[in-house]
């Protein structure tokens, strides 16, 4: 029997909708979903993928996520829009918001999107990518639950808080990042779990603070910050711009969904936008050109750039499909096919 599945991306589509239908999301959130994991599974960015279908769902069962709220865009200034998602997930919130996000940056030059009472599970980069795509340069970071020790400490208090960044480029794909502050995102340890493998040294502690190299100890104890004090700095900056400037909690302050229904997964994200055009006007053009010695400079000597890989995963996607394990395929099917009287 073969291990893997591979599926078009149309049939990647088709299952997650029905996944994602079939317990409950109505198609706004169903549709605003599908299409983040789809393109996460599309670019080979596994951890945000077609798993994270299976998260939806039992947030969705222990009460975690309003599978049909819709969201509120409110008009908070010249240069700033709130989105209060109600419970719902962020991305159909950010879908919502972002027309207004985009108009107030090319209005200002700059604006700022706070996306309050979210259930947030997925990747960044889709958000600033889409907003590299109409020109913009654009940042956004998030916390999540307490997952990571800081440095020097042993307990969980902070978020694995990824932030993102893109910058358009002028007839190429956008210069992208996306990283977690932790040293992987915890879909990384998760899929470990999940093949029987373990993690590397280095990447998390047990209950006691001790390192430790097997996935479900460290999900049960506490992951670390990348580059130590820095990446914890970072992690501690990102809790405070997408915590309380915007109005939110703090990754501590929430609780992953569980099924006695008392984790409340609900938190906030900040994105700020950047029109290049309305700073430097007539001269946008010659120093957009101008960064791409940069870029140039990079693969010049034999590095990649961020997102390159992803963007040359895309390519081969589209021509072949994307391919999954086996037993994720197995357990996605299970979880679209109708329910029978008991279940």
């Amino acid at each position: 029997m073969d291990d893997t599945v591979t599926l078009t991306l149309a049939e990647a589509e088709a299952l997650s909708r029905e996944v994602l239908t079939r317990h409950g999301f109505d198609e706004s959130h169903a549709g605003a979903i599908t299409r983040s994991v789809v393109a996460a599974q599309r670019d080979e960015c596994h951890s945000h993928g077609l798993y994270r279908l299976i998260g939806c769902v039992d947030t969705l069962h222990h009460g975690g996520v309003s599978p049909d709220a819709t969201p509120e865009i409110i008009d908070i200034a010249p240069g700033v829009v709130r989105a209060d998602a109600r419970q719902g997930c962020s991305l159909l919130a950010f879908e919502k918001a972002s027309p207004a996000l985009i108009d107030k940056a090319r209005t200002n030059g700059i604006a700022m999107l706070a996306l309050n009472n979210a259930f947030h599970f997925s990747a960044l980069w889709p958000e600033v990518e889409a907003l590299a795509e109409a020109g913009l340069v654009a940042l956004a970071m998030t916390p999540s639950h307490a997952f990571v020790a800081p440095a020097g400490g042993q307990a969980p208090l902070l978020g694995t808080n990824p932030i993102a960044f893109s910058w358009p480029r002028p007839g190429t794909f956008p210069y992208t990042f996306d990283f977690a502050t932790s040293v992987v995102a915890r879909g990384e340890i998760e899929l470990h779990r999940r093949a029987g493998e373990a993690i590397p040294e280095g990447w998390a502690v047990d209950r006691q603070g001790e390192p430790t190299t097997d996935p479900a100890t460290a999900l049960e104890g506490a992951m670390l910050t990348f580059g130590g004090y820095k990446g914890s700095a970072l992690s501690i900056m990102i809790e405070l711009l997408a915590g309380p400037l915007i109005g939110d909690l703090l990754g501590h302050e929430t609780q992953p969904a569980n099924a006695d229904g008392q984790g409340k997964p609900f938190h906030g994200e900040l994105l700020l936008a950047i029109d290049p055009a309305t700073l430097l006007g007539v001269d946008r053009e010659r120093h957009m050109q101008h960064a791409e010695a940069l870029f140039e400079g990079v693969l010049a000597q034999g590095a990649r750039l961020p997102s390159q890989r992803r963007h040359e995963a895309r390519r081969r996607s589209r021509e072949h499909g994307v391919t999954i394990p086996a037993t994720l395929y197995q357990e996605l099917d299970r979880l679209r096919q109708p329910k029978g009287p008991d279940t």
